[in-house]
């Protein structure tokens, strides 16, 4: 009398399907093609301050081994399950500054998942409706004005001439101010037009201005 047991153990051990050489070739280059075009959407749409390129080609890489994981755990149930154990001690400690980033890895994941499970009509239609979109909506985004921070350091004896420069400018939020020794240093965050960031010439014709900095940032900043 078969029993469930006997049953159980039979589909795990015996139902093992071997990989071929090419299908391995196949999907290595299929999900490479996709990891890369990922990572061309993610370069034209980024809109941060540094562009790191290592985390562009990490998305490559994700997509070819995931792709490449899900061939393996789809081969063998014992197997995935041994997988699943292995992978679960893993731990990454990498913090995501930007929540798009975290969309970036989790379609790479998705791609590679479609390709190791062979969808590969999901997979490339997929990618490239997501990446028409990401495109698109880059496009249309409003990108006039961009988020600066002004850092003047002057001495206090220039005090007024500062202000009739800053009054000319865009209004803008006080970060932060510093005054030591009768040499003041203010922080100010405002929002200029990219064409007009020569407008900070004016504070080097103030006697006393000693510095005057115009930082393009990305984030919050606690003052």
């Amino acid at each position: 009398m078969t029993t469930f047991q006997d049953i159980f153990k039979k589909g795990f051990l015996e139902n093992f399907q071997s990989i071929g050489v090419w299908e391995v070739v196949l999907t290595l280059a299929l999900s490479f093609g996709i990891g890369l075009f990922i990572y061309f959407i993610y370069r034209v749409t980024f809109g941060g301050v540094i562009f790191v390129k290592s985390f562009g080609t990490s998305l490559i890489m994700i997509t070819m081994v995931t792709a490449l994981v899900l061939m393996v755990v789809a081969s063998n149930a014992a197997l995935s399950l041994g997988m699943v154990g292995a992978l679960s001690i893993v731990r990454f400690r990498t913090a995501v500054k930007d929540t798009i980033d975290t969309i970036f890895m989790f379609w790479a994941i998705t791609a590679g998942i479609a390709v190791g499970a062979q969808q590969y009509a999901a997979a490339g239609l997929g990618a490239l409706g997501i990446g028409l979109l990401l495109v698109i909506w880059n496009l249309f985004k409003t990108k006039r004005n961009f988020p600066f921070l002004l850092v003047l350091r002057f001495d206090e004896s220039s005090k007024k001439d500062v202000q009739n420069v800053l009054r000319k400018m865009p209004q803008g939020r006080l970060k932060s101010k510093i005054v030591s020794q009768g040499v003041m240093e203010l922080t100010i965050e405002m929002n200029i037009k990219e064409n007009e960031v020569g407008i900070i010439d004016a504070f080097s014709a103030i006697p006393g201005v000693h510095d005057a900095s115009l930082i393009s940032y990305k984030g919050d900043i606690i003052a």
